[in-house]
């Protein structure tokens, strides 16, 4: 489609060459569904880095283009009490992903005017429902003191429908939204209690419901988006939403399970508890949704492979010939403790880059400009390791971005928290300062949660693993942000060169040696 090209050439340039999964992608997606045909049933499974994106946006982004009038139809004909009416969705674990997500897909899709929305826009509370016009929006906002890109919920004035080709969320928001806020009330009630050592029934009740004096707490909202025309679905980090992780593989299938419904052909939502952990076709029943099905994902653990082969064994598997490997343009470096504060150690790697940084500009600058440092990216395992390590860096005048699951910059509604980090198409940064580590920040610390799926800025060519990678997926993962589209990158490895910790050092770069090859 000559509008999509134009945006692709637009995004990657005139000369870009197609990866082997977006080359297994054409060969297999974009051939047109012929009426009475099975839906779609992919898998796309390609090493960090490869364009898994653009795989798998390309054809769907042109299917949705191809047949809106046909939808449009459609659409007149079901209710649209529902504000939000998609015709595609996108599933990711993350609201930092489902926002760059959504970013991209708008710049593939700006000159054939598809519409993209982004359910993560922002993570506001739903207790005022401000009103759909503009000045009423504007005096709530300020009564509120909230910033302009917050979210609001439609009120019931204004609840028409508001057209939508394709909404990107993460499966627990979107459920919220086409089931209604707050409809797991009960069941978030009871864990609570359960984590509070009331396990009896009466006594979560009481604990939810509380004395008749006493409002109840918890409320359900009308939904905001129904899910009739939902043509398509994809399943970005498959190996995380249905994966060995239960809460997002619940979410994810209760999900895929209303869609079917809505579309008029349920499916079996088969409880965490109840999968098949093993391969087994006889005891399994097979599903197959009435929508096109992508999953993608860097990695295929054996839970991924098992739960596909069970409950999907028509789907079919698309896999680029590093899937398991790094980037051929990742270099891996291991490096020893000294046995003093491993927080200094790590400041003396980090310092060690920057003045290669320097010795390179040295050697290359044909003016009189500032040395342009590298950004780092450093994974912990654990959430007060990052605090503790951003906090030794900053008091060492090394500006840091420290970013765990519970941190307040993750609820303001966009990505700008990661500001100089990711990878965007918006001008970048200038200015007195921004060169310098001890005011602007060059060094992103966090967990596994950056880790899946984002695509972050060429400026960031080393990756630290300071703790123990808890296995080669995350380690995949965790590398992988380097390294990304063909840029040079390297991963430095922290572990013990002798004592008590050095057999498992070795154990790691056995593996890391594996995966590099």
């Amino acid at each position: 489609m000559p509008g999509l090209l134009q945006s692709l050439q637009e995004t990657l340039g005139n000369d870009a060459t197609p990866t082997a999964i977006q080359a297994l992608s054409m060969k297999n997606l974009f051939r047109d569904r012929v009426e009475g045909e099975r839906y779609k049933e992919f898998l796309l499974a390609s090493e960090t880095g490869s364009g898994k994106s653009i795989a798998y946006l390309l054809p769907m982004l042109q299917d949705l283009k191809r047949t809106e009038h046909e939808q449009s139809d459609a659409v007149s004909q079901h209710s649209t009490s529902k504000p939000l009416n998609p015709r595609a969705l996108i599933l990711a674990p993350t609201h930092e992903l489902t926002r760059q997500l959504a970013s991209f897909a708008k710049n593939l899709s700006h000159v054939v005017k598809l519409r993209v929305m982004c359910a993560s826009k922002a993570n506001t509370t739903s207790t005022a429902k401000f009103s759909g016009t503009a000045s009423k929006m504007k005096e709530k906002f300020e009564e509120a003191g909230t910033v302009s890109d917050g979210a609001f919920v439609i009120s019931k004035s204004s609840r028409g429908s508001r057209p939508v080709d394709l909404l990107v969320g993460t499966p627990m928001k979107l459920l919220e939204m086409e089931r209604g806020r707050g409809w797991n009330w009960e069941e978030r009630a009871r864990e609570r209690a359960m984590r509070i050592g009331k396990t009896k029934s009466e006594d979560v009740k009481d604990a939810d419901e509380g004395s008749k004096e006493t409002s109840r707490e918890f409320w359900v909202d009308e939904p905001e988006m129904g899910l009739e025309n939902v043509q398509w679905v994809v399943v970005d980090e498959a190996d995380v939403l249905f994966g060995a992780y239960p809460d997002f593989q619940e979410s994810t299938r209760k999900l895929l399970g209303d869609i079917a419904a809505a579309r008029g052909s349920p499916v079996p939502v088969i409880p965490s508890s109840a999968l098949s952990p093993t391969p087994d076709s006889e005891a399994t029943t097979t599903i197959s949704y009435p929508f096109n099905f992508l999953l993608t994902s860097a990695t295929i653990p054996t839970s991924l492979a098992t739960y596909l082969s069970n409950y999907h064994p028509s789907l079919t598997r698309l896999a680029s010939p590093r899937l398991h490997h790094l980037p051929p343009t990742l270099r891996t470096e291991h490096t020893s403790w000294t046995g003093g504060n491993k927080n200094a150690d790590i400041e003396r790697r980090i310092r060690r880059v920057w003045a290669e940084d320097a010795l390179v500009h040295s050697k290359t600058a044909t003016g009189s400009g500032p040395v342009k440092l590298s950004k780092l990216l450093v994974f912990c395992n654990k959430r007060s390791k990052v605090e503790q390590l951003a906090a030794f860096l900053d008091g060492r005048g090394i500006k840091c971005v420290a970013l765990t699951g519970g941190a307040e910059t993750r609820k303001r509604g966009s990505n700008h928290h990661l500001d100089g980090f990711l990878k965007t198409g918006g001008p970048v940064l200038t200015g007195p300062g921004v060169c310098d580590p001890a005011q602007t920040p060059h060094v992103l610390v966090t967990t596994s949660l950056l880790s899946r799926g984002l695509d972050f800025s060429p400026m960031i060519k080393h990756v630290f693993i300071v703790d123990e990678p808890r296995n080669m997926i995350d380690f995949l993962h965790r590398a992988g942000r380097a390294g990304r589209a063909g840029e040079a990158g390297k991963v430095v490895v922290f572990g013990r060169a002798k004592g008590r910790g050095s057999g498992r050092t070795e154990e790691v770069k056995e593996k890391v040696r594996a995966v590099a090859g």
